[in-house]
């Protein structure tokens, strides 16, 4: 009974619309599985990304950034703007009772770069007080940020000679950041120094009109704030909130809620829908394999009385299975991996959360997890269907089928 062992591969050929309409089922299962859990790491990764960066108790911004979108959509998914507190407002928060660190950002939107397609966002900080971008940037860069250095992005293309203008001016690249999943991969760092030239130098192209009224040395665009122990974050930002007029305080954790309540929506609604799949999948499968069974009852009869064993059978039936389903989880995958890679991007925005995909290995894991998920749901439903058919006995299956 070598000659069994063929049958498989023969019934396949013999039957390609069967085995294609097996295989489509396999591939549904393999590319729901994959991009379900794909997802869902990604959004789980970016709100780490996201936690990591923020690196404040409160965070505070001028009531004029109100019309640029919520407070992170400011800080963390890069939404370009011009807007700005006094050196006077700045003072009266770092003077607020329990406020035990400050460091504050300076942004500047620039004009259209010749490194870039749209206007990218130039964030001014201090390196010296800083607790918030210093963290992230010493993974890719450990010297001084020096007068005209800048730090880009990991999105914000990086010429070959290292120089980036702005405002007619060349700034030498110095690093460019690990990725993080938010639309600050988009952005530009530097110190104050840096860009409080590039201000100056916008303020003479545009005639001044972002800043006026605006000290450029003194003003900032967000407050990051650190809190004493024994204070309590929400009576702090409170104080702020009553006695600093024009500003909008923020405790980090109502912001950090948001964005997790967010996803852990998102997350259980595409969890939810490869369970469906997966369950009609595999019924859809139980079904197709049972009609196939039934249809080959005779063939079986045959092979039983030309000396094939109950387990001989049984093999030749979960081969095919395993043939048919691990071809179609594979093209399952591949077609899961050709629509995501290039909808990364869309996918970020259009779920408005911090979006970082896995890395490489991770994504290999997550694979071959869904190629296994889906080869054994195909193997389980034919094994089922197997089993019943081989338990009747040879006489019985011939009369049946006579």
């Amino acid at each position: 009974m070598k000659s069994a062992l063929s049958l498989p591969f023969k019934n396949i050929a013999r039957k390609p619309f069967r085995a294609a309409a097996t295989a489509a089922l396999a591939a549904l299962l393999s590319f729901a599985i994959f991009a379900g859990a794909f997802t869902v790491m990604s959004l789980q990764r970016g709100l780490s990304a996201y936690k990591a960066r923020l690196g404040a108790d409160i965070v505070v911004v001028p009531n004029s950034a109100k019309g640029h979108g919520t407070v992170d959509d400011i800080l963390l998914q890069g939404i370009t703007g011009t807007y700005y507190m006094s050196g006077k407002d700045v003072k009266k928060i770092a003077s607020t009772k329990g406020v035990e660190k400050v460091t504050k950002q300076f942004f500047l939107t620039s004009a259209k770069a010749s490194c870039c397609s749209s206007r990218v966002q130039i964030i001014g900080f201090d390196p010296e007080t800083d607790f918030s971008v210093m963290s992230w940037i010493s993974e890719s860069f450990s010297g001084e940020i020096k007068d005209g250095d800048i730090i880009i992005g990991a999105d914000v293309s990086l010429p070959a000679d290292g120089i980036i203008k702005f405002y007619g001016e060349s700034y030498r690249v110095a690093a460019q950041l690990g990725k993080t999943g938010t639309g600050l991969d988009s952005a530009v760092y530097t110190n104050m120094a840096t860009v409080e030239k590039m201000a100056e130098n916008a303020a003479n192209i545009l005639d001044g009109e972002p800043f006026k009224g605006i000290d450029i040395e003194t003003a900032a665009s967000a407050v990051l704030i650190k809190v004493s122990d024994g204070f309590d974050i929400e009576a702090v930002t409170d104080d702020i909130n009553i006695h600093v007029t024009k500003v909008q305080a923020t405790p980090a954790k109502t912001m950090i809620s948001g964005i997790s309540e967010g996803l852990s929506g998102v997350s259980k609604m595409i969890g939810a829908l490869v369970a469906v799949i997966w369950v009609l999948a595999v019924v859809i499968m139980a079904v197709a394999f049972a009609l196939i069974s039934n249809e080959r009852r005779k063939e079986f009869a045959v092979l039983r009385v030309m000396g094939a064993s109950r387990g001989m059978l049984f093999s030749i039936m979960a081969l095919e299975s395993a043939l048919v389903s691990l071809v179609g989880a594979l093209a399952g995958l591949l077609c899961a991996l050709g629509v995501l890679a290039p909808l990364t991007d869309s996918l970020k925005e259009s779920l408005s959360l911090p979006f970082f995909t896995p890395d490489a290995g991770v994504v290999v894991l997550l694979g071959a997890g869904a190629l296994l998920l889906s080869l054994l749901s195909g193997l389980v439903t034919s094994c089922v269907s197997a089993c019943r058919i081989t338990r009747g006995e040879t006489a019985l299956l011939l009369r049946e089928d006579a």
